[in-house]
């Protein structure tokens, strides 16, 4: 059986991180192999919550996981909430990764233009050394500007423009420039109006060719559908399928149910129902 080393916080609400990635890469038939970067009573959107930092027992982790002599297919890094974390993440890549895994990069840092509150021009800078190493990235249009130095009121001010996504397009390319290895870029989140009617977008984008997927935009955003939606994609291109077939199955998986969550009324920071889906990816 494949295994992916899934690199990310363990939230008791907000169905987010390691309780989304887990149950999505194990019905996907590949062993889900979770380090934790910390233990929430909630994710950090709620209004109060616990939290235990796992900074100083990565290590141990990857330590004892050399012992074992495992391997991985796959590894998959999302919320990381200081640089001293991401050197950790640097030193796992050093230990397990070798040409036949696949490194995925979930650059969690804000959304809507802003970043989150605690993140840092320093944990952008070590972001920036992060994802440069990664095979895929997975940022929404807020993290893409801030890992290529753009101004995200400047792109979004085009989206009533016909070449938006061609300009989006672009900003990717300039970053895949900076990569050491073979990238792809999938940015999500890409809001669009056409003829009265609101769309998002996600666009998968390598140095030979893009894909643009898109679909109606209920309004909200709900916790933890970009930590699915990377786990699809983590599962799919590990089990052989190319960037474009994974992204179009991960929106094909969480589209219904952000549907539902918006119909019901469910609060956005509790995410969606997306369990019920889950043979969708069988």
């Amino acid at each position: 059986m494949k295994k992916v080393a899934l690199i990310n916080d363990l939230s008791g609400f907000g169905k987010c991180s390691l309780t989304a990635a887990i149950p999505v890469i194990s019905v996907m038939g590949i062993q889900a192999c979770p380090l934790p970067t910390a233990v929430l009573s909630a994710q950090t959107g709620f209004q109060n919550y616990y939290c235990d930092d796992f900074t100083d027992r990565m290590d141990y982790f990857t330590e004892q996981w050399q012992k074992m002599g495992v391997s991985f297919d796959g590894i998959y890094s999302g919320y990381l909430a200081s640089p001293l974390q991401i050197e950790k993440v640097l030193y796992f890549l050093k230990q397990f990764r070798d040409r036949n895994t696949l490194y995925l990069a979930d650059p969690v840092m804000g959304d809507h233009g802003k970043r989150f509150h605690i993140f840092s021009n320093e944990l952008l800078q070590g972001m920036k050394r992060l994802t440069v190493e990664a095979n895929v990235i997975t940022p929404n249009l807020t993290e893409l500007c801030f890992l290529a130095d753009e101004e995200y009121e400047t792109v979004v001010s085009h989206k009533q423009e016909k070449d938006y996504v061609k300009r989006i397009q672009d900003i990717c390319q300039r970053l895949l420039v900076k990569s050491h290895v073979s990238q792809t870029v999938i940015v999500t989140g890409i809001l669009q109006e056409k003829s009265g009617k609101e769309f998002v977008g996600n666009l998968a984008v390598t140095k030979e060719e893009s894909c643009y997927v898109e679909t109606p935009y209920t309004g909200k955003g709900f916790s933890g559908t970009g930590d699915l939606f990377a786990s699809v994609v983590c599962g799919s291109l590990v089990s052989g399928l190319s960037a474009g077939k994974a992204m179009e199955k991960a929106v094909g998986f969480l589209q219904e149910a952000i549907e539902e969550a918006s119909k019901e009324d469910i609060p956005t920071n509790h995410g969606v129902y997306f369990e019920k889906y889950l043979s969708r990816l069988l």
